[in-house]
């Protein structure tokens, strides 16, 4: 494959031809309605004919059109069956996969950035990468020092792809909407276009790297590979080993995905806590499932070019308005939901009605454990979806604070993971040991007394 910026003209023409495609096929779709076929199964046709042909053109580009569509593959658990099943294998290939750059580029980009004796710091080297992403591939080989290293190389013009792809796929995220019921894309685009130049920066990536690496050193449950080398371009890390996440959802023990659940769950709420950080790209390409004899399974962590820098860890409003929900305090949480700006003061809303909007979302939280699966969340996309719902009607009132963008995503991202997986989990656990506010003061001092 050639540099990305040279495929630029190829690129707009791919991604200009989908709201074409698209509205060429809602009119077939109304004609069949006219003819008398059934509207359900009309649209249900509709969504899947669209699905094919927007995870083939994602499926052939890297940048932003890889990465939009990595971001949407989390979700592919809120399609009808018939929908999501011939596309997951798709899906799951945006997650690791994407054609490679030529040999003599990552060897120009190594010399540019690293020196004309770059090889002199490897051992060995293998040209053809381990795995390949949105902006950037990875290779294996030996760090001079004999420790197998994983090479990151950045895509020459990554950076105006990614931009570029963004901006054309945000000009039709209205006809892209029905994809995934219940779910605005404009804002997730938005959102990635945002974080474009933090994803580009592998010096702040290698920071927040370095920064879980040393937290979770030694830890029983999660692993993340030490940051050896960075430099523009170019990130070197201990290179990790295991079963990757999109495997363990095809054709993992129930064991396993109980374990990956978990602990998937676990680094979900412990990791802000403990680094001040959010991991904010949790599609199943950056986990690994790794055995231990001693510690059992464990999951291996990658990929920290997003993250969003919590200092204080997740705002304690979170776990207050949970708490409050569970315990059927509408008055309070609706107070603090218009507090925090999620209603906005034009909107006068009934608290008990933002209650029973709250309550089926939240499910999982209120159990001492919870089966995950793909039914349960297409049951709320579609609740939330159908203009007809009083949820609907209620959720297009909700207003989401920027504040609370990316942990919202992230949350939902983690969430449509566990569904994939099938997973049951102790996710209130996890909440009351890691999330601030999940506790009352006088549930604190009694977990503090028995500690």
């Amino acid at each position: 494959m050639s540099d990305l910026p040279r495929k630029a003209v190829t690129r707009t023409a791919k991604l200009a031809a989908l709201p074409l495609g698209i509205a060429g096929r809602a009119t077939w779709g109304l004609g069949k309605r006219i003819v008398g076929e059934s509207a359900d199964l009309v649209g249900r046709e509709l969504q899947q004919r669209t699905a094919e042909q927007l995870f083939k053109v994602l499926g052939e580009l890297k940048g932003g059109a890889m990465k939009f569509g990595q971001a949407l593959s989390v979700f592919e658990s809120a399609l009808p069956e018939e929908v999501a099943g011939p596309y997951r294998a798709a899906l799951t290939k945006l997650q690791e996969a994407a054609p490679p750059m030529p040999t003599r580029t990552v060897h120009a980009v190594l010399e540019e950035r690293i020196g004309q004796d770059w090889q002199e710091l490897f051992l060995e080297f293998e040209d053809k990468p381990a795995a390949a992403a949105s902006i950037g591939q990875v290779h294996r080989a030996v760090w001079h020092d004999g420790r197998p290293v994983a090479v990151k190389v950045q895509y020459p013009g990554a950076g105006e792809a990614l931009l570029s792809d963004l901006g054309q796929l945000s000009r039709f995220a209205r006809l892209l909407g029905p994809l995934v019921p219940g779910m605005d894309i404009k804002p997730l685009i938005a959102e990635l276009r945002d974080r474009v130049s933090e994803e580009l920066d592998y010096g702040l990536e290698a920071q927040a790297q370095q920064a879980h690496a040393e937290e979770f050193a030694g830890d029983p449950d999660v692993v993340v590979p030490a940051v050896v080398h960075q430099c523009e371009q170019v990130l070197v890390t201990e290179w990790m080993d295991g079963t990757p996440l999109s495997e363990v959802i095809t054709d993992g023990s129930q064991e396993q995905r109980d374990r990956a659940g978990q602990l998937l769950t676990r680094f979900l709420f412990s990791g802000p806590a403990r680094t001040g950080l959010l991991h904010a790209d949790p599609h199943p390409g950056n986990f690994r499932l790794l055995p231990d004899e001693k510690l059992g399974w464990r999951l291996g962590v990658l990929d920290f070019g997003t993250v969003d820098r919590l200092p204080g860890g997740l705002p304690a409003t979170i776990g207050e308005a949970l708490r409050l929900t569970i315990e059927g305090e509408a008055d309070a949480v609706y107070e603090m939901l218009c507090t925090e700006g999620f209603v906005k003061e034009s909107i006068d809303l009934d608290p008990d009605a933002v209650l029973d909007y709250l309550l089926p979302i939240i499910e999982p939280a209120r159990a001492d454990e919870f089966a995950f699966a793909r039914g349960w969340m297409r049951s709320q996309a579609t609740r939330i979806a159908d203009p007809r719902s009083p949820a609907h009607q209620l959720g297009k009132q909700l207003n989401l604070p920027p504040s609370y963008l990316l942990i919202h995503r992230v949350t939902l991202s983690t969430i449509g993971v566990l569904c994939q997986l099938g997973a049951t989990v102790r996710m209130r656990d996890e909440l009351e040991e890691w999330l601030p506010g999940f506790l009352s003061e006088e549930e604190e001092g009694e977990a503090a007394a028995g500690a």
